[in-house]
């Protein structure tokens, strides 16, 4: 697990500069909301879970708010019904432990690729750009899931939740992405779906494109003010031709 990083004065992006779409060398794209919609399987394994603990389950919708903050965090979330609350410590690991035996066996059984993703993937990686994939969900359910959705020969780097030792809203695993491939902040853009991804890119230095349709705990991504939304991924692409 990583600490720190390696690049001690790069360059990097201030909110509210261009995006200098022909200085961008390394794209890092969220996985959950943004890439793929998980929620189903999410949802799936934590009402399971809720089932085996003889305790009420949760609608979709409430999943689909939950999701974003890492395994853990999701799973207290589906445990209390509420964002923030804490548990029962007892409770917490005997479900953790269930969801995540649950999520092994079931992490891209209901899952989709969002429209357009593939395309777009398949138009970056033909050019000179660093395709990475950057995402607060563990190993190995990250490396699986991209896997089983036929990603993975786009991605040069996966940075899981796990691979350093902070995950995003902190800019660590942004870093860290940048440095394996030599790249000042400058040079970088996020794409997300969420106010994390916005906070971690610009902590990063990094541009931030978002989009509208993923998981931002039920908040218009608009007001977080990344650099740019875009409704289709293939609109990201576009912009690099």
């Amino acid at each position: 697990m990583l600490t720190a990083s390696n690049n001690s004065h790069p360059a990097s992006l201030e909110p509210g500069d261009a995006v200098a779409f022909d200085r961008i060398r390394l794209i890092l794209f969220d996985l959950d909301g943004t890439l793929v919609d998980s929620v189903p399987d999410l949802a799936w394994c934590g009402n399971e879970m809720l089932r085996r603990l003889d305790l009420p389950e949760r609608d979709m919708n409430s999943a689909r708010a939950w999701v974003g903050n890492g395994v853990e965090r999701f799973v207290k979330r589906f445990l209390s019904g509420e964002m923030d609350a804490e548990p029962d410590e007892e409770l917490f690991a005997s479900g953790l432990d269930l969801f995540n035996r649950l999520y092994v066996d079931n992490v891209s059984e209901r899952s989709q690729v969002y429209p357009g993703v593939t395309e777009c993937l398949q138009q970056l990686a033909g050019g000179d750009l660093h395709l990475a994939c950057v995402t607060n969900k563990p190993e190995p359910f990250t490396s699986d899931l991209i896997a089983a959705m036929g990603l993975a020969p786009y991605f040069e780097l996966v940075v899981a939740g796990d691979t350093t030792a902070r995950k995003k809203p902190d800019p660590m695993p942004l870093h860290y992405a940048a440095d394996h491939f030599g790249l000042d902040y400058a040079e970088c853009m996020m794409v997300g779906d969420s106010s994390n991804d916005v906070r971690a890119a610009r902590a990063a230095g990094f541009a931030i494109a978002c989009v509208p349709y993923g998981y931002n705990h039920g908040n218009d991504i608009g007001e977080s003010r990344p650099d740019l939304i875009v409704e289709n991924l293939i609109e990201l692409a576009a912009m690099f031709a």
